[in-house]
């Protein structure tokens, strides 16, 4: 299978070009053409040491290894600069490559976004990033070097003796056509092992997650053998690349040797009709024996080439998946936002088979508490996603102080209206950081947020806005959470707030801590909340009942009781007094 040009290493020289540091890459390339240069050099004064040898001339001798040594070293010196040097160029180039991958995993559309895996997102930043980054440096500090290495050794061979030079090369088609075969196998079998990795990654996120789940119902045996299978699915990939490396490296080097030896036979009936001298042939020889290690270094790094291009693949893919609605060219500014909505003959759906929303209409006068409510599927997270403009309607407008939505950049309109959703995720590090969220507010207006989620009390006793939150808030409560969220809802003072029941998997107690938090956030806002519960929403100044896209029911909690319609049915089905 072909790998598309955006997925070949050659993309990447872009990056390596604007490498901030140019002098490092010239500094080693110089070390890099000393390295090259310095091999016939070596070939041709220690030529002349057998000879000298087998003459009994030690003086002779001892100087050819003087002369030796010291080239040797020079060779030996620029062989570490250039390994030192290109090191940092290469880390930059991974380092870009995962930070323009990530910027663009962010801007992912939700449904393309939901649809990976986790696991295996964090293995390809990661695994499959360092993969691409050791590849990257290999190419610059041993494979480039050793391909030129074998253009300087073949020169200087040719100059030697031409005849003899020909007849080595005639291994060359062989060799390079059975290392591209053993290359295209390995590469097939380190995409396989790779998705099995990702799958083995994405199985131990899941797991680590849900520990007290599979505890709470004596299930350990069950994932322990769901996770002994993903092992051995994995490691019978992987056996199978390793296979193919350790064929790979007897049969080329049963055929460097063969092609060796009969070079040697050859030079020696040369010698033997007088085109050649022995002092000739000995640095012949001594250049024949060079060509061993970089013909045996590319060998390996093709194979690690290959593994890396697989890689790169995988991250190069996530650059294929679409992204969420662009900003317009030329945006319009809110100003000071009141806060009103309007939903004029809106249509959307996800797919053109799963229709939604048709001519939904709605009018949320600013600072009213609008709650939606109906069953799952009937589009009440929809209508946020609308809102907040990860998605955008086919037809019709979204307006807010009439100004159409998707005549607005996204980062100043998600300034206007904050989330808080049913299930707070808070990042770790400390308070101030996780209420403050990278939006760069003042310690005066965080702490504010806090009072009004009703959250500052439990913070000072944690220890104050410097208190670390750790991973996966194992050191907060549950309500404890949702104040926070409150609270870094609130810091940038919003216009509207969208709250997905933030109170429905509290205790009695603590859910009356955090609608106090709720009650002080929302004064002076347009709230939109999605209600689970009817009895959180009775006093809101206008219930929507959807189903499957459509405003069936329209009111307050009293004029839709009077209606005996589906909200009541829903009252009754909850045990709301409706008489």
């Amino acid at each position: 299978m072909l790998v598309p040009p955006e997925a070949r290493f050659q993309s990447l020289l872009p990056l390596l070009a604007r490498h901030r540091h140019r002098i490092p890459l010239l500094a080693g390339s110089c070390c890099t053409v000393v390295y090259v240069g310095t091999l016939p050099l070596l070939a041709q004064v220690a030529g002349p040491l057998l000879p000298a040898i087998g003459g009994g001339t030690f003086q002779e001798a001892l100087r050819i290894v003087a002369v030796t040594m010291a080239v040797f070293l020079v060779h030996k010196m620029a062989q570490y600069g250039q390994d030192t040097l290109f090191a940092g160029p290469a880390l930059q180039v991974s380092q870009a490559l995962r930070q323009t991958v990530f910027a663009r995993l962010q801007r992912l559309a939700l449904p393309a976004l939901e649809k990976l895996s986790s696991g295996d997102l964090a293995y390809r930043l990661t695994e499959d990033g360092d993969r691409v980054g050791e590849v990257i440096y290999k190419t610059l500090h041993d494979s480039t070097p050793s391909a030129l290495s074998l253009v300087a050794v073949l020169g200087y061979m040719s100059l030697l003796d031409g005849p003899l030079t020909a007849a080595t090369l005639l291994l060359a088609p062989v060799m390079v056509g059975l290392v591209g075969w053993f290359g295209r196998k390995v590469l097939r079998a380190s995409e396989r092992s790779q998705v099995q990795v990702s799958a083995l990654a994405s199985l131990l996120a899941e797991a680590v997650g849900g520990l007290h789940l599979v505890r709470a119902f004596a299930s350990e045996d069950w994932l322990q053998q769901r996770f002994a299978r993903q092992i051995d699915r994995h490691c019978r990939a992987r056996a199978h690349t390793l296979e193919l490396v350790a064929v790979q490296h007897p049969v080329v080097g049963f055929l460097q040797a063969t092609g060796i030896l009969a070079i040697l036979l050859l030079g020696a009936w040369r010698i033997h009709t007088g085109s050649l001298t022995a002092e000739q042939f000995s640095s012949y020889g001594i250049a024949l024996l060079m060509l061993i290690d970089p013909i045996s270094h590319l060998t390996a790094n093709f194979n690690e080439f290959q593994q890396g291009q697989a890689s790169l693949r995988r991250l190069r893919a996530l650059e294929q998946e679409p992204l969420e609605p662009p900003d317009p060219p030329r945006p319009l500014s809110l100003g000071k936002v009141r806060g009103e909505l309007r939903f004029e003959d809106v249509h959307f759906s996800h797919t053109p088979s799963q229709r939604l929303f048709q001519d939904l209409t709605l009018h949320v006068r600013p600072g009213q508490l609008v709650a939606l409510v109906g069953a799952s599927g009937a589009g009440k997270s929809t209508l946020f996603s609308l809102l907040l403009r990860f998605n955008i309607p086919q037809q019709g407008r979204i307006l807010l102080d009439d100004k159409d939505l998707c005549h607005v950049r996204a980062a100043e309109l998600r300034r206007q209206m904050a989330l808080v959703p049913q299930d707070a995720l808070l990042f770790s590090g400390t308070v101030a950081e996780t209420i403050d969220f990278g939006r760069g507010h003042s310690p005066a207006a965080i702490r504010h947020a806090a009072q009004l989620a009703n959250a500052e009390a439990f913070i000072l006793a944690m220890g104050g806005y410097g208190a670390r939150i750790e991973e996966r808030t194992t050191n907060l409560s549950g309500g404890q959470r949702q104040r926070l969220a409150i609270a870094r809802a609130v810091v940038g003072d919003p216009a509207v707030l969208l709250l997905d029941e933030a109170t429905s998997a509290l205790d009695a107690e603590t859910e009356a801590a955090v609608q106090q938090g709720l009650k002080r956030a929302m004064a002076g806002r347009t709230v939109l909340v999605i209600a689970h519960r009817l009895a959180t929403v009775q006093g809101a100044d206008q219930i929507l009942v959807l189903e499957k896209g459509v405003i069936v029911e329209q009111g307050s909690h009293q004029q839709l009781l009077s209606r005996a319609g589906r909200y009541e049915e829903l009252c009754r089905q909850q045990l709301i007094h409706t008489r």
